[in-house]
Parts: structure tokens; sequence; C-alpha cells
């Protein structure tokens, strides 16, 4: 997800039932949380991502009474949306913290090429980070090299290794 569709969730996108996100586009979110779709898009989640939920709902969520799902727990006002600059901070802080340099972008862009490494065709991709086309996809997050374009043609039965 975008950091702006993540920050624009609220409670009733998520259903658990069928494990589905509903990434909604909406006009004055309180933290200026973008959507950047035009019309709701509904994506697949992971039974263990929505165990995640859960517990953060019961563990670290508690008493708080909002409807956003991603609010402030430690910093700031607590309970109020989170926004744009704090997920920023978070993430820089757990950068420092674990020695592994990244952003929320590069964790949004890597995940496309890890699923192209794996054979999920770039229109599956494409769904699941809500570009409207797979060549945006394509360009932007799914950088093969030589070897994993080599691959990704054996795999496909389109490229013979056999050496002669």
């Amino acid at each position: 997800m975008r950091a702006g569709q993540a920050l624009g969730l609220r409670h009733c996108d998520f259903v658990s039932r069928t494990r589905e996100v509903h990434i909604v586009p909406r006009a004055g979110n309180a933290n200026r949380a973008r959507a950047k779709v035009r019309a709701a898009v509904v994506v697949p989640v992971s039974a263990p991502l929505v165990r995640l939920y859960s517990e953060y709902m019961h563990v670290e969520y508690g008493d708080i009474d909002s409807d956003c799902v991603l609010v402030n727990l430690f910093a700031g006002q607590a309970g109020a949306a989170m926004t744009y600059p704090a997920v920023h901070q978070l993430t820089g802080r757990i950068a420092a913290r674990t020695g592994i340099g990244f952003t929320a972008r590069m964790l949004r862009h890597s995940h496309p090429a890890e699923m192209a490494r794996r054979g999920v065709p770039i229109e599956i991709a494409a769904r699941l980070l809500t570009h409207r086309s797979c060549t945006t996809t394509s360009q932007t997050c799914v950088h093969l090299d030589a070897a994993g374009i080599r691959e990704a043609l054996c795999r496909a039965g389109a490229w013979q290794e056999e050496v002669r």
C-alpha cells in the first residue's frame, strides 16, 4: 500500500472474515491521507496479517476511540490519526535500530520485484499496488537483472539452458 492508503484506512475497511482490505478514497481526512485511487479497490490479505491486525487491536490499540486504523500510540496526541511525517519518523527509527537502511517507499517497491522473481504475473502485482497500468509497475518496481530474466524465461519454458 501507499503510505496515504494505509493512513486513510478505517476499521470498516479491514474485513477479517473474507481476508480483504478495502482501499477507499476519502476527501477530508484529518491527517490529509490520500488513497490516490478514483474508486474503492479491494485487495486480499493473508491470514497472518489478519492475526496481526487482531493482535494490534487487542494489545496495542486497546481503549482508543478512533475509526482510523493507524493512530498515534506513543507520541503526539494518543489516538489521533497517524500522519505522513510520523510514518517517516517511525521507519527512520526502525531503520536506525535494525541497521537496515530503508524507507516505506522502498518496501512498497521491493515487494513487486520479489513477486516477479517468484513468477507472479505483473498484472497481479499491478492490481495489488493499485496501479492503473502494468507499465507503471514494471517501470517503477520490477528491476530484474539478466539472471532474473533468465530464471523467469526458464520457469515459463521459453528458454533452454542446455549447452551442446
